[in-house]
């Protein structure tokens, strides 16, 4: 074998290897985006399944972290001090209904805390000695926080159930999501007011998966493209 055509022998062998890497590389890309969205679809079924037992919040979640999908719509207990409040607007219920919901930032400790929906906001003032004193004990329903704003941010006001929205206003570590409280106590004593109910879920998969799947289409498009490019140039040159 002659010195050039060894050369030319050793160009192709090079050229055919960094082809074949490239596609595997997009065919990997499509992988991974397969198992996000399979991923995606199983925190889905999780999240709208209710485990009535009650655990401690932070058995399940903890602040600065991602809710996991095991712990969306757990019942889960806690206790703690309501250090403000705010006006969520628009928001709608199981039936749903939309109104206005009283949600407060209840401190965990010294250093955490994490919003709980405490009833309607037209309510508020049914128990007007409730104060940042007060240990509260908390029993409800743990919730993913929202994507979408309901309405826009003012003083005192939150666009959607979502800790994002006010960790500008508190130095403290916050929680994901937020609690839908079913009661509340105070030394034992149950404070009596209308609950709201969870906004009901939708069985629609969400635009998120879809989108992962389209990338496996892109990327395995691509890795198709990179791999017939150099048949297609062989064939022309012919």
């Amino acid at each position: 074998m002659t010195p050039q055509i060894s050369k030319g022998f050793a160009s192709r062998v090079l050229q055919g290897v960094a082809v074949v890497s490239i596609a595997a590389i997009f065919i990997s890309l499509g992988i991974w985006q397969l198992d996000r969205a399979r991923a995606l679809k199983e925190s889905l079924v999780v999240a709208t399944t209710i485990d009535t037992n009650l655990v401690p919040l932070d058995s399940i979640a903890q602040p600065r972290q991602s809710l996991p999908p095991a712990a969306m719509n757990r019942m889960v207990t806690t206790s703690g001090h309501y250090v403000a409040d705010f006006k969520a607007p628009n928001q709608s219920d199981s039936q749903g209904v939309v109104s206005d919901w009283q949600v407060s930032l209840l401190q965990i400790g010294a250093d955490s805390g994490i919003l709980v929906v405490r009833g309607l906001w037209a309510d508020r003032l049914l128990n007007p000695d409730i104060s940042q004193s007060m240990l509260i004990d908390i029993t409800g329903q743990l919730h993913a926080r929202q994507d979408s704003d309901k309405s826009k941010n003012s003083a005192g006001v939150i666009s959607r159930l979502d800790s994002a929205v006010i960790v500008g206003l508190t130095d403290l570590d916050l929680f994901d999501g937020y609690i839908l409280a079913t009661s509340e106590s105070r030394n034992g004593e149950p404070i009596l007011r209308a609950r709201t109910s969870p906004e009901k879920q939708s069985s629609r998969i969400p635009g998120f998966y879809w989108q992962h799947l389209s990338y496996v289409v892109i990327w395995w498009l691509m890795a198709g493209v990179v791999l017939y490019l150099p048949l297609y140039r062989r064939k022309v040159a012919l």
